[in-house]
Order: C-alpha cells, then structure tokens, then sequence
C-alpha cells in the first residue's frame, strides 16, 4: 500500500471541497441549522415539560453524534458518485492506485470531514446552549469510532449497489442512511418504540451506542457490553460490505467501467 498515493486521492477532494462553494457549505451549513433548530425546540420542551435537565444534551448530543454516521457514509457514497458523474473512474484507475488505496482514501477523507465538522458543530452547542460536549471526555473516543464504522458499512453498501446498478439508484445516497434513523434510538429510548421495532433495532449497532451515549447523560454510568455489541456487529457488517463493494467493483470491471456512465 503507497501512502503517497492515498494522499494524491485525499487532495484531490481537498482541492474539490476549496474550489466548490456548496460542498464546502455543505460540510458546515446543515449541521449548524439543524443545531440551531433542534436546540431552539429542546429549550422550548425543557420549558413545556418541566423538569428534564438534560433534554437539551440529550437531543444535540444524539444530533452531532448522528452527524457522524452521515458525515462518514456521505464522505464515501456521494464521493463515488462525483467520480462516475464527472466520468472520472477511468482516470483513476489508469493510474498505479489500487482498489484497497481509493477506499482507504474515501475512509480518511470521511474522518478528516468529521473532525471538521466537530470543530464548527461543538462550540456552536456550548456558546448558545451551554452544552459542553467534551466533558464526556474519553468517552467520545469510543462512541466517535464506533459511529464511524457504521457510516463507513451504509457507505460500502450504498457504493455497491451504485457500482452495480449505476446512477439510477444514486438517490441511495441521500435516502439509504435514514432507514437505520428510527432503530438507532437518536432522540428516544427504544423502550418507546414498537416491540417489532425493538427487535430489529438489536440489530443495528448504532442504536447500541446511542443508548449508551443517552445513559452516560442521563445516569453518569455506561454499560460496556452494549459497546461491545456495537463493535462486534459494525466488524461483522464492515466486513460483509467490504467483501460486497469488492464483489461488485469486479463486476464493473468486467462489464468495463464505461457502462456506469
């Protein structure tokens, strides 16, 4: 694996995200409308439902922490859909880079865009909401990767079937990370959901780190074998979808990479 030409990939996007206005907005401005919007109706049920001192932390924190997830799968879907929009496929792979190199530069660009977005998103919360995200501390350093590594698996699956099917499904890119929004337990207990919803919702890691994220608020106690689960299932996944986009570049390249067009 040549470290130089990972760096050449991640440039190129870098330079992408400098010279295009709305990718650059895109990075900041949704994050912060959507904090100014939730924590606005936070104050207003701390305000209705007395009593609840941590509503606030609870709902922005589930709010940037979700960020994650779609900052993460967005940074590898859309990603390849610039490449097979600008018809660009080809060039890349004319060059010396490999497969596993194009995808580890779609996972540090995903993680750089994270850590931007956490440099804007955070003190937006504490200046107009006093929500110091980062007294949770170490704590952080285990949800931030666990989340990542579900952005990461909705990110392969969604390129897979891109890469098998073309632009016809692009619309995958925007729509496929909400199915998992209501079984992740973002802003409510899974407790409220239905029992069917409950069940399904064990299934997918990023409600586990959500709930832990919502007791460690709520409780000041963490339950790590809820972590542990998250871990387990985002390797089984990752390693399914990873198998999957692997499977399914190959087939584009017998097919010849021109049919994504």
């Amino acid at each position: 694996m040549s470290m130089h030409r990972i760096y050449a990939i991640i440039l190129r996007y870098a330079f992408l995200l400098r010279h295009s206005y709305d990718r650059l907005t895109d990075v900041f401005y949704w994050v912060t409308m959507d904090i100014i919007l939730w924590g606005f109706t936070s104050l207003f049920f701390r305000e209705a439902f007395v009593g609840d001192p941590n509503l606030t932390t609870n709902l922005l924190g589930g709010l940037i922490l979700w960020y994650v997830v779609w900052r993460t799968q967005y940074e590898i879907s859309v990603n390849l859909l610039e490449e097979v929009w600008n018809k660009n496929l080809i060039n890349i792979f004319s060059s010396p880079i490999t497969f596993t190199e194009w995808i580890g530069a779609f996972m540090i660009n995903g993680i750089i865009k994270v850590l931007l977005m956490m440099c804007v998103a955070v003190p937006i919360a504490y200046f107009l909401y006093g929500m110091n995200f980062f007294k949770y501390g170490a704590h952080l350093l285990i949800f931030i990767p666990l989340l990542m590594m579900s952005g990461w698996v909705v990110g392969f699956t969604i390129s897979s079937f891109l890469l098998r099917f073309g632009t016809k499904l692009q619309t995958l890119a925007w729509s496929f990370p909400y199915l998992i929004n209501p079984f992740s337990a973002i802003f409510y207990p899974l407790s409220i959901l239905p029992f069917i919803a409950q069940d399904i919702a064990h299934f997918i890691p990023t409600s586990y780190v959500f709930e832990s994220a919502r007791s460690l608020i709520n409780t000041s106690a963490l339950e790590p074998i809820m972590l542990w689960k998250s871990f387990g299932l985002n390797i089984l996944y990752l390693s399914i979808s990873m198998i999957f986009m692997r499977q399914s570049f190959r087939k584009v390249l017998e097919r010849g990479l021109v049919k994504l067009y």
